[in-house]
């Protein structure tokens, strides 16, 4: 008999924690991105360690801030401001208030951890708030870039309404996201157009479709165009965009970058009666979208996890612009060059671009590309159900990541 070696092994939790410049009050998280569900969002559940005897009869509150930017810094005069903080949640967090708080299984580990100075916090966001996004500054812009913010400010005051002192306050940024529904459905998104010409018979048709209606970030999209040419004009060659597109809802404002491109010229020209039928791929990335002012983001390029923003999905009956803050939407656009007289036809298809929805294959996928392992997806997903608290991993905050306030 050979004696049986089973080998176990923990898999580490890690817990974000910063501290206030005097040292006496750290704030810790169990995760930066909180995902909206359409029916639910996340809530933003955290723990507060306070240094004995430091309070002195004082108490400590804790914030919720959304920071809408919709113009730039140094255009500001005469006090005039492109931006919009609001406070959409608040509470006091030492002493607490409820006689008996309810604690997520993360929150009952770092009390256990963190021993009888630590505190429990719990903040949801509002309906229809929107998620975070940002817009890729240019090389000469200054100051904060445009887009949807969301900061957990923790401080200590002797009322509400003390905003408290910087040596006494923490700041944490956090981001709201969208993932896509678990089910992508079986509707195939297309588009037909046609086109006549001046002084000749027959018209150019343009079938686009594409292979699924939502894509998960960093995935082909796979667009098959036919080309039926019943006119008297020929296709000189074909171009391929991957279209985001924005909408600023506090200032009715959209526009329209293209993220991903393609042009070709084979088969061409199609001549008069042909037909031409091809299935192209394109893939919309941020690390392709680097050095371009304006695409929208959904954190910032010092990430190394940094994606496009997702589509804007909204729970059913409810209109995403209800709610103030950025609206993203994608399409494939295909043009035919049809020469300087005959112009161009052009059709956009539209579609979803998002991150998969925890607990998909795909999602597993994704994580092990990202040097995560299953094991540790797993581990999250099962609500820290380890009841070994020697296993957590803190990390500071790191400011630079997502452009955090001071």
């Amino acid at each position: 008999m050979f004696p049986v070696l089973l080998l176990a092994y923990v898999v580490a939790v890690k817990v974000f924690k910063k501290t206030t410049p005097n040292g006496k009050v750290t704030v810790y998280l169990g995760k930066r991105d909180f995902i909206d569900h359409l029916d639910f969002v996340d809530p933003i559940d955290g723990v507060v360690v306070v240094e004995n005897d430091y309070l002195q009869g004082r108490r400590v509150y804790g914030q919720v801030i959304t920071t809408f930017r919709y113009g730039r810094e140094e255009d500001e005069v005469m006090g005039v401001k492109f931006s919009k903080e609001m406070v959409i949640a608040k509470d006091q967090i030492i002493p607490i208030k409820k006689e008996k708080q309810e604690t997520t299984p993360i929150q009952n580990r770092l009390l256990k951890k963190l021993g009888p100075n630590a505190f429990p916090f719990n903040f949801v966001f509002p309906p229809s708030s929107p998620s975070s996004v940002t817009l890729q500054p240019g090389d000469d812009d200054q100051g904060k870039p445009l887009g949807v913010e969301y900061t957990v400010k923790v401080y200590v005051g002797e009322n509400e309404d003390d905003k408290g002192h910087k040596r006494s306050s923490v700041a944490l940024a956090i981001k709201k996201l969208q993932f896509a529904p678990i089910s992508r459905g079986r509707r195939l998104p297309s588009s037909l157009v046609s086109k006549g010409f001046t002084f000749s018979n027959g018209k150019l048709n343009l079938e686009v479709t594409l292979d699924r209606e939502i894509y998960y970030h960093g995935e082909k999209i796979a667009a098959n165009v036919i080309i039926t040419n019943n006119s008297r004009k020929a296709v000189k060659n074909i171009k391929l965009f991957v279209v985001q597109h924005c909408e600023v809802t506090m200032v009715n404002t959209q526009f329209s970058r293209h993220v991903a491109s393609l042009e070709t010229r084979e088969g061409c020209p199609i001549t008069p009666g042909a037909n031409f039928t091809k299935q192209f791929y394109l893939v919309p990335l941020a690390s392709s979208n680097k050095d371009r002012r304006g695409i929208a983001l959904d954190g910032h390029l010092k990430d190394d996890d940094v994606n496009l923003a997702s589509s804007t999905m909204a729970a059913e009956g409810k209109c995403p612009a209800e709610s103030l803050g950025i609206i993203i939407s994608y399409s494939i656009r295909v043009k035919l060059n049809c020469g300087t007289l005959g112009g161009e036809l052009v059709t956009d298809v539209p579609f979803k671009l998002m991150h998969p929805a925890a607990g998909n294959a795909e999602k597993e996928k994704e994580n092990l590309k990202k040097s995560k392992s299953i094991d540790r997806v797993r581990y999250e997903n099962s609500c820290y159900a380890n009841d070994d608290d020697d296993n957590i991993v803190f990390e500071d905050f790191a400011r630079l990541r997502l452009n955090e306030p001071e």
